[in-house]
């Protein structure tokens, strides 16, 4: 079975922004007690702090947020459908590791499948999905490695679905914040599964019904994502959570550990890092969505002006207190001709903070200018001749 590969947003989460080091009050990450690490301002688009993100490692069930990316997009094109009943193989059946205890007896709806994999992080569940969605568990994981391309994940291999350790099976830091931030910014309507507490499938042990995120009981704003363990990656976890920021909205974070010494190590350092980032750093809303940040005048258009903008609203993280030293300028050629297409980039919108250069973000034409008649056009013409 073919799936869509999702590239058009690549840009805007896989080319994260640091912070650059020439700020000497930019704020240094705490200590965390793991093998890498990483903190992501999702609605920034910026890396907070980081260390060894590049370095490969192997990603236990944190495997499984391929496989629920490549899944969700398969629901979305109508491929498979969440009332849809799979069989279970033997294959499935045997799966070691962790479980959510289905058998060859059963059929078991994919909403359920679903819940098994990310609640319980049942490798059962994640083989009769993979078998449900690529026909094969091998095919699967072709499309796993297809997806990871697409997406800019550079120094990402699958072996298989569910996070055994095989070897070859490798990710880094870096290409996790990709697939995670891709998770949330393409599949909205899915992202409810990842703060189940507690979910047990009909007829399986009622023992193994707990997520072992285990700051979805302690932080009421993590929201997700996933849970990682074998002997050879530590204990890894993938935390997000949102809170609401004055004039700005709800403000996501994205906490990676990996490599921690326990369940509960991971969930602290995870916790300390997602505390620091909210604390450490301002976010700052300087222009809304679809707004016209500048308004440059059109040559040989039916409209005199350009409205230029982006269609996501222009969020910066400052470190605390800084928000009065960040600045814009726009940066574009002139003249500016007419035709323009909505979505074309013509410009650049340059943030700096206390003078030092923070992020450039494309601007684009948010409505369409079209050719002004021939008479308009020539009249243009002269003028750019004498200007």
């Amino acid at each position: 079975m073919n799936t869509f590969f999702r590239t058009c947003a690549a840009p805007l989460v896989a080319l994260f922004v640091w912070l650059p080091a020439a700020f000497a009050q930019a704020p240094q990450p705490p200590e965390i007690a793991a093998r890498s690490f990483m903190l992501v301002d999702v609605t920034a688009n910026q890396v907070l702090g980081a260390r060894d993100i590049d370095t490969p490692v192997e990603p236990a069930s944190l495997t499984k947020l391929m496989t629920q990316y490549i899944v969700f997009d398969a629901l979305r094109a109508k491929k498979i459908d969440l009332k849809q009943a799979l069989p279970v193989s033997v294959r499935a059946w045997k799966m070691e590791g962790s479980r959510m205890f289905i058998d060859p007896a059963m059929k078991v709806p994919v909403d359920d499948l679903i819940k098994g994999m990310i609640v319980q992080s049942g490798n059962d569940a994640t083989i009769a999905l993979a078998e449900g969605v690529g026909g094969t568990v091998e095919r699967f994981v072709e499309l796993m490695n297809q997806q990871a391309k697409a997406l800019g994940m550079k120094n990402t291999t699958y072996k298989n679905p569910e996070g055994l350790t095989v070897a070859g099976h490798t990710t880094t830091a870096r290409d996790l914040s990709i697939l995670s931030t891709r998770i949330m910014q393409d599949f909205p309507e899915y992202l409810s599964y990842y703060s189940i507490k507690k979910y047990r499938y009909e007829g399986t042990p009622t023992s193994n019904d707990t997520n072992r995120n285990l700051l979805l009981f302690r932080d009421p704003t993590v929201d997700g994502l996933k849970t990682g363990h074998t002997d050879a990656a530590g204990y890894c976890l993938i935390a997000t959570a949102k809170r609401d920021v004055p004039n700005v909205g709800q403000r996501r974070l994205l906490a990676i550990v990996l490599g921690a010494t326990s369940e509960n190590a991971r969930a602290n350092e995870a916790q300390k890092l997602l505390n620091w980032g909210y604390t450490a750093y301002d976010s700052v809303k300087l222009f809304d969505a679809n707004q016209a940040i500048v308004t440059p005048q059109v040559w040989k258009g039916a409209l005199k002006t350009a409205k230029l903008g982006r269609t996501q609203p222009v969020v910066v993280a400052v470190p605390a207190g800084a928000g009065p030293k960040v600045k814009t300028q726009v940066a574009r050629a002139d003249p500016l001709l007419a035709p323009l297409a909505a979505g074309q980039q013509v410009g650049t919108l340059k943030i700096t903070v206390a003078d030092q250069p923070l992020v450039d973000l494309p601007l684009f034409v948010l409505e369409p200018v079209e050719q002004a008649g021939w008479l308009s056009r020539s009249w243009d013409t002269v003028r750019l001749w004498i200007k």
